[in-house]
């Protein structure tokens, strides 16, 4: 279990509560605005979000109770950015901490502060600004160098264009993401969220792909592997999404992916095809379509002596399997068209790839606009042919000694059809 711990930093001693949850993938340091600090409940409710997808988290004062008593010092963002970098410095200093890659969570005067730190500490990452003021962080701006997410509220208009005049300064990776109907606070009913989304998206990018394998395993059952890569899909701003799961390990993965993103759930129906002598050995997958699609896993192939006429008849079993389980699965029900828009093919994981492989090609076929390939756990190696197949993977673990997708669960049994029926009524959006 996690424990929050008061901790001092500096020789002033600011105040600070530090978590770090087991193999933290990052840490993600709280640079508060005018009128905040560490005791903000707020903040406290960010941390626990950043925290339950695998990131420490150090929520500190940067002024001492006599230094916020004087209004200069909220706004005096050379001296609050000195206190980030001195957060920084010390985190670096710790030996549970000691490597892990730095991101600053900034708001209000907190987010210039942290433009300004990430300008001369070459230790920062990624920067987040909720609802910031980063043009208080004036000549610093051209001079920052790492990934920086503006987050700004729709209705705060205001601090947008002060946001957008910012941005204008800025050389390094940016993007400004409005909330919709969101004030300064963020206070409006699931605004606050949705800022986490895109945060939490955004560090998960820019710290976690140096230490894919470091999220806390295992997961506990796929609903929660779906829960937290709907957190990581949640901040992109995808095109029409629609979710294909690979049936049917895929379809509870995929169900929190398609509430979260409001997106229309379909079932991309694709079989393994499994050396005779030794069935869980993938020799190739195939996947239902205008045609059957076959792909091999020709290493196993050649291994084993197959080829491509007893592949042929390996795979009529399955395709025959393939038909039931859609007119059981969806009766009567027309795919979901894929054209122009955004396919997000969703498994509980990926060993050897071959399944995977057979789902892009079969749905490149109806022409989406991007594809994304969204798993859990996979192994290195399949992941990086994967990667080159489609337009982004969302991963989040890729351990370097990978073994059966099962192992990185607590509760993985074997989905009947009447659980896979009921998640595929579970439409959130009213699309059929």
């Amino acid at each position: 279990m996690m424990q929050t711990e008061n901790i001092r930093i500096g020789p002033k001693g600011l105040g600070g509560f530090l978590t770090v949850p087991d193999e933290a993938r990052g840490l993600i340091i709280f640079a508060h605005g005018s009128g905040s600090s560490r005791h903000s409940s707020r903040n406290a409710y960010a941390a626990r979000s950043f925290e339950q997808l695998g990131f420490a988290t150090l929520l500190f004062d940067l002024l001492t109770e006599e230094e916020a008593g004087d209004r200069r010092n909220v706004f005096n963002i050379a001296l609050l950015a000195n206190r980030v970098v001195l957060a920084v410095d010390w985190a670096r200093q710790q030996t549970r901490l000691k490597g892990l890659p730095v991101g600053v969570f900034g708001a209000s005067t907190g987010g210039g502060a942290a433009l300004a730190a990430a300008a001369t500490s070459p230790h920062i990452r990624a920067i987040v600004s909720r609802g910031g003021r980063p043009d208080l962080a004036g000549d610093t701006l051209p001079h920052v160098r790492v990934p920086s997410l503006l987050v700004v509220g729709g209705n705060d208009r205001d601090v947008l264009a002060l946001n957008e005049a910012a941005a204008a300064r800025m050389v390094c990776e940016h993007r400004i993401s409005i909330v919709p109907d969101a004030g300064h606070l963020f206070e409006e009913p699931g605004t606050l969220d949705k800022v986490l989304a895109l945060s939490g998206s955004w560090f998960l990018k820019y710290l976690a792909p140096a230490m894919p394998e470091t999220i806390p395993l295992p997961l506990v059952d796929r609903e929660e592997a779906g829960v937290f890569l709907a957190r990581a899909l949640a901040g992109h701003n995808f095109k029409a999404p629609v979710i294909y799961a690979l049936p049917r390990g895929g379809v509870p993965v995929a169900r929190p992916i398609a509430n979260a993103l409001k997106a229309p759930l379909d079932i991309l129906m694709v079989r393994k095809i499994g050396v005779p002598w030794q069935p869980e050995v993938a020799a190739a997958s195939v996947v239902d379509g205008e045609s059957a699609e076959i792909v091999t896993n020709d290493p196993v192939m050649r291994a084993t002596g197959l080829d491509a006429k007893k592949i042929a008849d390996l795979a009529k079993p399955e395709l025959k399997e393939i038909e039931r389980r859609r007119r059981l699965y969806l009766p009567g029900k027309i795919p979901v068209r894929a054209e122009g828009r955004t396919a997000i093919l969703v498994d509980d994981g990926i060993a050897t790839g071959t399944s995977m492989k057979a789902a892009i090609l079969a749905i490149r076929k109806r022409q989406p606009a991007k594809i994304v390939v969204a798993v859990p756990v996979a192994a290195p190696v399949a992941l990086h042919a994967i990667g080159a197949m489609v337009d982004d993977t969302v991963v989040l673990a890729a351990p370097s000694r990978f073994e059966a997708v099962g192992k990185y669960y607590q509760e993985f049994h074997q989905l009947s059809d009447e659980e896979v029926i009921e998640l595929l009524r579970q439409q959130p959006h009213g699309e059929e």
